[in-house]
């Protein structure tokens, strides 16, 4: 079974104590520091109930596999996906809309009667 890329993970690794945080940031794209400023915050402002949810989220959810994104460039998209699949998936359209009107311009530029291009093609045979 292969991992899903849209999951929530702890990620124990790059965690302090049990990667929650670590997880969070990596699930949202937030600065981990900021996840664990936010948390001891929370944990003080709500007389410690942080605490208990964060250790149900280190035990309930999964650890993160190694090797599920390819590179840095893969991770921010997947972040991406998570916080905003509608705006994800615009975002893919408008890149395939834009490759195929551009080997719409190729087509229509090898398919016309273009004297140069033709006898540039003959003077490479």
């Amino acid at each position: 079974m292969s991992a899903s890329r849209t999951k929530f993970y702890t990620d124990k690794p790059n965690g302090k104590v049990l990667g929650v945080c670590a997880g969070i940031a990596d699930y949202t794209g937030i600065d981990v520091t900021m996840v664990r400023v936010g948390t001891v915050v929370l944990a003080l402002i709500t007389s410690g109930w942080v605490i208990p949810a964060y250790f149900i989220t280190a035990w309930v959810a999964p650890c993160k596999p190694t090797g599920l994104y390819s590179d840095a460039e893969d991770e921010k998209f997947w972040q991406g996906v998570r916080t905003n699949p509608s705006r994800s998936t615009a975002e893919v359209r408008s890149k395939f809309r834009d490759l195929d009107r551009r080997l719409a311009d190729i087509e229509t530029l090898y398919t016309s009667r273009n004297n140069r291009l033709a006898d540039e093609i003959d003077s490479l045979r």
